[in-house]
């Protein structure tokens, strides 16, 4: 039976039910999972309002993090590590374009799946297909490969970081390139470390900050100059968390609650993110696109990963 015969309290009960196990084992991983397999199981949304609640939940821990953070040291690894965010978005930006040219894929639906690898996965792709007026269909075939390839990514890196022995520093450079969303870079980042945590978060933001410029020309050429683009709250709040963090010494008590908040509501955030993935959306994923997005990130994560044990 559908889940959208159910009562709107009914779906809502869904929610609470899992949460405690989920947040006392403490794996994104895992919440992630149990989201998308309830969500498939009953063929809907399990969260009516998951979208809102994963993104607040996702960005609230963000800021919750930066109070564990030096803001000399997230200044350093943003200084460290511009160029080769740069010389990523960039390359990957035209490898993209390119694959999608040869394919013969639909341009709309290259250019979203190929800005969407290059920069913050779902919210690049969510904030330019109104502006490359992209169909319904070729957005959703765009965020359900985004999410399926960040689940692959979620489970699979931290054993290939340990089994090539990566220092926290590498694996969070190499999540925070190779790996679309934000919510699934710092979630596999934290997984192998607090250290690569704290740099792939550092590095993803500023990886994100390449949407402002993207949706700048997207808009001047769609002729769109009344379009408004801005630097996103969380990350500015980000900052003056960790700027926060660095002048305040806070108690141990203090930083335990905050790490334990923290690490919650990612696994709550990525619960979310899997409970909208729905039977509807994976039908859709098929053809041209969906050779793109996997054989763009296949050279993309062992390029990056190739950089990361060789120049750092």
């Amino acid at each position: 039976m559908p889940l959208r015969q159910y009562s709107l309290a009914a779906q809502c009960g869904f929610l609470f039910v899992p949460l405690p196990l989920l947040i006392f084992l403490g794996n994104p991983a895992i919440g992630l999972l149990v989201g998308s397999a309830l969500s498939l199981s009953f063929n809907g949304k399990i969260i009516p309002i998951s979208g809102q609640l994963g993104k607040l939940a996702l960005q609230t821990a963000i800021i919750l993090l930066g109070l564990k953070l030096d803001a000399e040291r997230l200044v350093q690894i943003s200084v460290d590590y511009s160029l080769l965010v740069t010389a990523y978005v960039l390359i990957t930006l035209a490898v993209g374009l390119l694959i999608g040219k040869m394919l013969n894929n639909n341009p709309v639906s290259s250019q979203l799946i190929s800005s969407g690898t290059a920069i913050c996965g779902g919210t690049t792709i969510a904030s330019l297909a109104p502006i490359i007026n992209a169909r319904p269909e070729l957005t959703a075939v765009a965020l359900t490969l985004v999410f399926l390839l960040n689940a692959v990514a979620l489970f699979i890196y931290p054993h290939i970081g340990h089994y090539l022995s990566l220092s926290q520093e590498q694996f969070g450079v190499w999540c925070a390139l190779s790996i679309h969303d934000t919510s699934s870079v710092v979630a596999t980042a934290l997984i192998y470390g607090e250290e690569s945590g704290a740099v792939a978060t550092t590095l993803k933001l500023g990886r994100t900050l390449w949407l402002i410029p993207l949706l700048i020309v997207a808009s001047v050429l769609q002729n769109r100059s009344s379009s408004r683009v801005q630097i996103p709250l969380f990350v500015i709040l980000f900052v003056i968390s960790a700027m926060i963090g660095s002048l305040v010494d806070f108690p141990v008590w203090f930083i335990e609650i905050v790490s334990f908040t923290s690490k919650a509501l990612l696994v709550l955030a990525l619960y979310c993110i899997g409970s909208d993935i729905t039977r509807n959306t994976l039908s859709e994923l098929k053809g041209r696109a969906l050779i793109h997005g996997l054989l763009l990130w296949i050279i993309v994560a062992p390029t990056t990963l190739a950089v990361v044990v060789f120049l750092i």
